[in-house]
């Protein structure tokens, strides 16, 4: 059988996190030139530019989804 590939000197924790952490960096700053997030002008919520408020509904002034149709989320089931 080959010899396998062997690090010689085990890799510190803090070199470890550096590389993480430049990886890290470099994929927020791309995401950062992709999401936009804008104000609804309806309601002052969040919501990314080109999407539907997540909050009223609404999109470019038009309500696009029915709020009285939403479900609430079931956090617990009783027994």
């Amino acid at each position: 059988m080959s010899k396998h590939p062997v690090p010689k000197k085990k890799t510190a924790k803090a070199r470890t996190r550096r590389r993480y952490s430049a990886f890290e960096k470099k994929t927020q700053d791309k995401l950062i030139d992709r999401i936009h997030v804008v104000k609804c002008p309806d309601c002052g919520a969040a919501k990314m530019i080109h999407h539907v408020c997540t909050e009223c509904g609404k999109y470019k002034g038009r309500q696009v989804v029915d709020q009285s149709k939403k479900v609430d989320k079931i956090t617990t089931v009783k027994a």
